[in-house]
């Protein structure tokens, strides 16, 4: 029997999306973006530190990378845990090297074990981004809004406590958010969110405490997708950054600025099989002309200076 008409009722079916957090906009039709001095990309990488329990409790959503195996899984934890111990340093001779600004996305489980670390990248200048508590501990929906809330107020207390930053940027944990994160991350002076991956430039997102923007962060173009997910080497992984830097370069000579987002985890990108890949890519990136290498919080300060 044919569907009653009531079942294609749908009051938010419109030209454009589907809800109203931001406007239908094409980005070829935007005004061009520019830079700070000239610049055509901007070079935007994030090394993010997580820490993943051995005991990841029962909630509804398992983060990717998390445990696998029967309780205790000490394989994958210590793999996990070799990040933040050892192949975070590697990443940051590495930028040292190349005079790239991070900007670190970090559990605040990690500075709270890893105060160490954490004077590491505050003393280096670069920007520490709100990354949730730890990697057991998401933003999902059918979480009740004041647990959400609890959780976003811990980990961004606990990251500008420790941090003496303001810290405005969120990552949420494997990027999962509930219908009220945007608003609850918003309502805690959050600027930008690096969950929403369907652009290559900032744009507006309405919240219930005002305008904030989602920032391109980069899952396509991270060692995690390419290297864990996809089992491919790391020297495709360093030829896709080539590959992506290259088509962007191109395309802001007649369209306006890019952004050119790289996604490190210390724990894949800092083997010392992976390192010199990582390096050389990164390396052929900022000795071309017109790169800007600058945290998350200046790429908007810069963005918004212009819209």
């Amino acid at each position: 029997m044919p569907l009653p008409p009531e079942h294609l009722s749908y009051p938010l079916r419109r030209y454009g999306m589907d809800h109203d957090r931001y406007d239908w906009s094409m980005l070829p039709r935007r005004a061009p973006v520019r830079w700070p001095n000239g610049a055509r990309v901007a070079l935007w990488v994030t090394p993010v530190l997580e820490f993943f329990p051995l005991d990841p409790g029962t909630e509804a959503v398992k983060a990717p990378g998390g445990m696998q195996t029967p309780y205790p899984d000490l394989r994958h934890f210590s793999l996990r845990d070799y990040g933040n111990r050892v192949g975070i340093y590697r990443l940051l001779e590495v930028f040292d090297r190349l005079g790239i600004r991070a900007s670190v996305p970090v559990n605040a489980a990690v500075a709270e074990r890893h105060p160490s670390l954490l004077r590491e990248i505050t003393r280096r200048g670069y920007e520490v981004i709100g990354h949730g508590i730890d990697m057991a501990t998401l933003h999902f929906g059918g979480l009740e809004e004041g647990e959400e809330r609890r959780r976003v107020q811990a980990a961004l207390g606990t990251l500008r406590r420790l941090s003496g930053q303001p810290v405005t940027g969120w990552l949420s944990p494997a990027k999962s958010e509930s219908a009220n994160t945007l608003d609850l991350v918003a309502a805690e002076g959050i600027s930008y969110v690096c969950d929403w991956i369907n652009d290559d430039l900032p744009y507006p997102l309405r919240t219930r405490s005002g305008t904030i923007h989602a920032l391109p962060h980069a899952t396509e173009l991270s060692d995690f997708a390419v290297i864990f997910q996809a089992h491919q080497s790391e020297a495709e992984f360093a030829a896709q950054v080539r590959d992506q830097f290259d088509m962007l370069y191109g395309e802001s000579e007649t369209k306006g600025g890019r952004i050119m987002a790289v996604t490190l985890h210390p724990w894949i990108s800092g083997q010392p099989h992976r390192i010199k890949a990582v390096a050389d890519a990164l390396g052929y990136v900022v000795r071309r002309a017109g790169v800007w290498s600058a945290t998350g919080a200046e790429i908007l300060a810069a963005f918004k200076a212009q819209a």
